[in-house]
């Protein structure tokens, strides 16, 4: 069986503040995450994706009203997987690379009009879900897109190029009911566009048509 593992943050706990606090990562990522990989683990033992990839257990579960639970739980691992990564101390603001900031240009009009446009749709998620940054592999577009709960992308056949999780737990700590500050605050000071290029110049250009 394929074992769900909480993977340790690539930075110390006080590492974001005083954007995401010691007390936030705390909860998400050593409480919340963690019921997701142990509640997948157990709803894994014995089912039909036991021994698959942890992207084609999320493609697989997806749209299965039997497999509901699962989906949430391994949707959820896969998302935190690349959420805490999407983050660096110092990060966000214009720090973008070239290739990617030619790319989010020329396809969502401008790094001013994406930044606006992502933290409409994270602010526009009406409870629990994600805003995305994507490529559509059958055109090359990047494309804005925001899911509730836990879905993500890659269960609609987009290639994830950034997420921001618009879970009460992801901000209320330090946001109170303020969703469009944290938004605002993981765009200027947290994104982590090194490792949005990364998976834009390893996924992205080797999947998209």
């Amino acid at each position: 069986m394929t074992q769900l593992t909480l993977p340790p943050l690539p930075y110390a706990e006080d590492a974001l503040a005083p954007y995401m606090s010691a007390e936030t990562l705390e909860f998400h990522h050593g409480k919340h995450h963690q019921a997701y990989v142990t509640k997948g683990n157990e709803l894994l033992a014995g089912s039909e994706l036991e021994n698959l990839s942890l992207d084609e257990m999320v493609k697989q579960s997806f749209g299965k009203k039997e497999l509901q639970p699962l989906f949430n739980n391994v949707a959820q691992h896969w998302n935190h997987n690349h959420f805490w990564k999407w983050m660096k101390p110092n990060g966000g603001g214009n720090k973008i690379p070239g290739a990617l900031e030619k790319k989010i240009t020329e396809d969502l009009g401008g790094v001013e009009k994406f930044a606006a446009d992502f933290a409409a749709a994270g602010v526009g998620q009406f409870g629990s879900g994600w805003a995305w940054l994507v490529q559509d592999p059958k055109t090359g577009k990047l494309e804005i897109m925001k899911t509730p709960n836990g879905e993500n992308p890659l269960a609609h056949g987009k290639i994830t190029l950034l997420g921001c999780d618009v879970w009460e737990h992801s901000y209320y700590i330090d946001y109170r009911n303020r969703r469009p500050d944290y938004l605002k605050a993981f765009l200027q000071n947290l994104v982590n566009w090194d490792y949005v290029l990364e998976l834009y110049e390893s996924d992205a250009h080797r999947q998209a048509a």
